[in-house]
């Protein structure tokens, strides 16, 4: 059951990207420079997609591996899923200033 929890934190992860990403576009638009509300948004909800395709591709090769006794997925995905995590909250952060 381990293996379906974590999945469905990727899931949660994702949709919480998506939605974040939907809100910039929608809930706080820039007047002065709307197309950065809108690359931001879709890099969220692009990113979001991918940890979901992500979540889904490690849990189906940890299942594999507990019911086969092969290799486990090892940190590479989640190392850089963090980065990407951190690439967007600095983007973020660089639009929350020019908008300031």
């Amino acid at each position: 059951m381990a293996a379906e929890r974590t999945m469905l934190a990727w899931v949660r992860t994702a949709l919480g990207f998506m939605a974040a990403g939907i809100a910039v576009v929608y809930l706080a638009p820039d007047e002065d420079v709307p197309a950065l509300d809108v690359v931001l948004g879709v890099l969220m909800v692009g990113l979001g997609a991918v940890l979901a395709l992500l979540g889904a591709w490690r849990w189906r090769r940890t299942t594999t591996a507990l019911v086969t006794g092969g290799e486990m997925p090892g940190p590479r995905q989640v190392i850089g899923v963090v980065a990407a995590i951190v690439v967007v909250a600095i983007l973020v952060a660089v639009v929350m200033v020019l908008q300031s």
